[in-house]
């Protein structure tokens, strides 16, 4: 299922990105994928596209097809160093479809599968600690959505830094 929010794509830095948040912000810190997104947007140096996700489905292989580099941002029950991690993915070689799971590396594969060729993908996962049905975050969690989207924000700059270097 999509969310009706608009897709933003401002003039700046890294236009090819694709942003796809996943979770649901009525499930306390499983929103914050949605969450990463709402405040990047609000950042002058993020010139990405943006989708909100509940779940990946089969129909983001075409939505990620025509993008250089993806990154797939969601919740994550456990412990993480830092409280997130930015990890390379890649296309599964073997998945199973359910009709509640798909793995980023799925729809990865699905996409070279169809499409020829797969973008550059990364997944950002932020560890939650809240599950309950309610809106708004666990203090835990909005910590390190704004840890990670330091993190993110910095990697961007340093990037433009190099690349407005070299030209």
């Amino acid at each position: 299922m999509s969310d009706s929010r608009p897709v933003s794509n401002r003039h700046g830095l890294e236009p090819e990105t694709l942003l796809i948040g996943i979770g649901n912000s009525g499930r306390s810190d499983d929103g914050l994928g949605w969450a990463f997104l709402d405040r990047i947007q609000q950042q002058a140096s993020f010139d990405g596209r943006v989708e909100y996700r509940y779940q990946l489905q089969v129909e983001d292989a075409a939505l990620i097809s025509d993008v250089e580099h993806v990154i797939f941002i969601d919740s994550y029950q456990g412990e993480l160093t830092n409280g997130f991690q930015l990890t390379r993915c890649e296309p599964l070689s073997k998945f199973a479809f359910t009709s509640h799971v798909l793995p980023p590396g799925a729809v990865l594969s699905l996409c070279r599968e169809l499409y020829g060729r797969a973008p550059r993908a990364d997944a950002l996962m932020i560890q939650g600690t809240c599950w309950d049905l309610r809106i708004g975050m666990s203090p835990e969690a909005e910590r390190r959505l704004e840890n990670a989207l330091q993190f993110i924000v910095s990697m961007y700059q340093r990037l433009e830094r190099r690349t407005s270097a070299t030209e």
